[in-house]
């Protein structure tokens, strides 16, 4: 939906419409502005292969900005680990920090379409949370979104996404991840 000439995600609309009264009659807040709402969604893919070939790096970045549709930024070694070859400073990653509209539109690609192309899912571990209301996912291969053509791939990666929230509990992030779509497995 277009509002004042710029585009709406419908999950910002679900938000405002459905999810914020459903959390304050809940929670019992006096206001809206006490519901918790997600703030930024961080992905990260760590490419520790990358030390031995620094182009296994670029198709990560590129991969990354495929399925984010941002510029990812490259994470370096903090310190060097001569067992694995790897010297202070050397890139080994690369990481996307998402905000506002891109935040939502990534959140409604992966509870909408990426997370079911997953083989045998069951839904997500209602475990990763971390008590402070922010949410971790690890997901194992990029072949999930529909961005990435699985004839380009050279190699299968992982990435973790981080869900960060104003919530002060884990039980209000549960909740409100849950009515965004989040398909959370049942114990």
């Amino acid at each position: 939906m277009r509002q004042g000439g710029y585009y709406m995600n419908r999950l910002i609309e679900k938000y405002r419409g459905e999810i914020m009264p459903a959390l304050q009659a809940k929670f019992s807040y006096s206001s809206v502005m006490q519901c918790p709402r997600v703030s930024k969604i961080v992905v990260n893919i760590g490419a520790g292969d990358a030390v031995a070939n620094p182009k296994v790096l670029d198709d990560a970045v590129a991969e990354l900005a495929q399925i984010t549709g941002q510029k990812p930024l490259v994470t370096r070694a903090k310190k060097s680990i001569a067992n694995f070859k790897l010297r202070e400073d050397m890139p080994i990653g690369c990481k996307v920090t998402l905000r506002g509209q891109r935040m939502y539109d990534f959140l409604d690609k992966l509870v909408t379409i990426a997370l079911p192309r997953v083989r045998d899912f069951r839904g997500v571990n209602p475990r990763g949370f971390d008590g402070r209301g922010n949410y971790t996912l690890g997901v194992k291969e990029q072949l999930i979104f529909p961005e990435i053509n699985y004839d380009k791939v050279n190699k299968v990666r992982g990435m973790d996404i981080v869900i960060v929230t104003t919530a002060k509990t884990d039980l209000e992030a549960f909740e409100l991840l849950k009515l965004f779509g989040m398909p959370f497995r049942k114990n």
